[in-house]
């Protein structure tokens, strides 16, 4: 299969490359398709073997031990986004949440600044039902293009799966390979917004280190980051990982951290607040991959 797929699959390949976080093991076998085809050959002949997919990397903890079977990233490929109808766009799973955000303001779609605010692909917006600033991402979905394990193609709508905050559920083992976008006709997205945004998300969270996004859900009641802050844990420290000073719902890697150091880190923090407010904070990152043995200070 190596053969077959030479100029797009790697063997071994560290994930610490392709996650926000800058940390992850390897991946038995990488896959960047080139296009649909590319990708539903590969599924098609790839049954023996386990997929993952990984967009931005971003909102993923990839364990120290890497994955087994194929990880496939749509980085940089299957990231096209057009124009479909005056109010609608399709968006292929590989671009950016702000891709989709420029594109928007240029084509005076709106409300759609919001997704300059998620730091990931639309693959993993539409996965977990991400969404800032007062959307969510399935609340313009009009569409959905998929695939399934056995590389063929369908297209559903939005009542085909059940989403609620941060959780989508799928009808079938499938992955999302793009959708139709549709927004209000009398709203626009403009550059005041993004940059107000962006303003906004620069002063109160760590954008120039290496993080994942939001660790924790908002529980029913308050804000993670109001918990962990309240708790005393901004600045808390486990190896080279540290919750952030800026946001204490971010875990910054200073530079030398391990997936486990973060772990570990993530389990302390769910562990005091549950302590201090009996509130349980579930991750909004997604934690894959197998552990390897290493020891962890607190």
């Amino acid at each position: 299969m190596l053969k077959k797929y030479k100029a797009q699959c790697l063997s071994n390949e560290p994930l610490s490359k392709y996650t926000s976080w800058k940390v992850g093991g390897p991946a038995d076998i990488f896959f960047t398709p080139k296009n649909r085809d590319d990708l539903s050959h590969f599924l098609k002949s790839n049954h023996d073997k386990s997929i993952t997919w990984l967009g931005n990397g971003s909102n993923v903890l990839v364990r120290d031990g890497g994955i087994r079977g194929a990880v496939i990233s749509t980085k940089k490929s299957i990231n096209k986004i057009n124009m479909e109808a005056k109010n609608s766009c399709r968006v292929e799973v590989g671009a950016s949440c702000m891709d989709l955000a420029l594109f928007a303001e240029k084509n005076q779609l709106g409300p759609a600044a919001f997704f300059s605010g998620i730091p990931g692909s639309v693959g993993g917006a539409l996965t977990m039902n991400a969404g800032s600033f007062g959307h969510e991402t399935w609340d313009f979905v009009k569409s959905i293009e998929v695939i399934d394990e056995g590389g063929v193609i369908d297209h559903l709508v939005p009542k085909d799966f059940k989403f609620s905050y941060r959780t989508v559920e799928f009808p079938y083992p499938l992955w999302f390979v793009s959708c139709l976008m549709q927004f209000p006709e009398s709203e626009t997205t403009t550059k005041s917004e993004l940059k107000a945004m962006r303003d906004q998300r620069l002063k109160t969270q760590p954008l120039s280190q290496d993080t994942c996004g939001s660790v924790f859900k908002n529980p029913e009641k308050g804000h993670a980051g109001d918990y962990i802050e309240r708790a005393g844990l901004k600045g808390h420290r486990i190896g080279g990982s540290s919750i952030s000073t800026k946001h204490a719902n971010f875990i910054v890697n200073e530079g030398n951290a391990t997936s486990a150091n973060i772990e570990v880190l993530i389990k302390h923090v769910q562990s005091v607040v549950k302590t201090k407010f009996n509130v349980n904070l579930e991750t909004e990152v997604r934690i894959i991959g197998e552990k390897i043995h290493v020891d962890v200070k607190q």
